[in-house]
């Protein structure tokens, strides 16, 4: 019998972890995707802007798609895509940001996606991320 196979990768092409974990992992046929937020790898925040004269501007909208963006293409990593994420667990600093979030949300998955979780955090890690999101997804090992 197959003994579960389990790896961590940090993917080059993203965003450095803030601390000493990995962008995905798995164990067995399931992936894990840690906390992943909008940022860009060169550390910039989509959805974040501050003009000349220091007024910052969050767009909800913005992050919501970088942030799913960002889970694809960690996933593609792995050789899984976005159909195959059973589980997401998403983390809005702000409920009024829960309409924005859930228009973009839905132009990835639909009432047959994965199962959801949303809930208020205080804040994260940086002061312009609105949102946070992790998934699990299901995409048996090479045998």
């Amino acid at each position: 019998m197959n003994q579960p196979t389990a790896s961590a990768t940090v993917v080059p092409s993203k965003a450095t972890p803030r601390g000493k974990y990995p962008h995905i992992k798995r164990a067995g046929d399931f992936l894990y995707v840690s906390g992943t937020s909008s940022r860009l790898p060169d550390n910039r925040i989509a959805g974040a802007e501050v003009d000349a004269m220091g007024t910052t501007t969050l767009d909800i909208r913005e992050q919501t798609r970088a942030v799913i963006e960002n889970i694809r293409d960690i996933l593609a990593t792995a050789g899984a895509t976005l159909a195959d994420v059973v589980e997401i667990s998403t983390f809005l600093v702000n409920m009024n940001d829960f309409g924005g979030y859930n228009q973009v949300y839905g132009e990835f998955f639909d009432a047959d996606g994965p199962a959801r979780t949303t809930g208020a955090v205080h804040q994260l890690p940086h002061p312009h991320l609105l949102i946070e999101i992790k998934a699990v997804a299901y995409k048996p090992a090479a045998r």
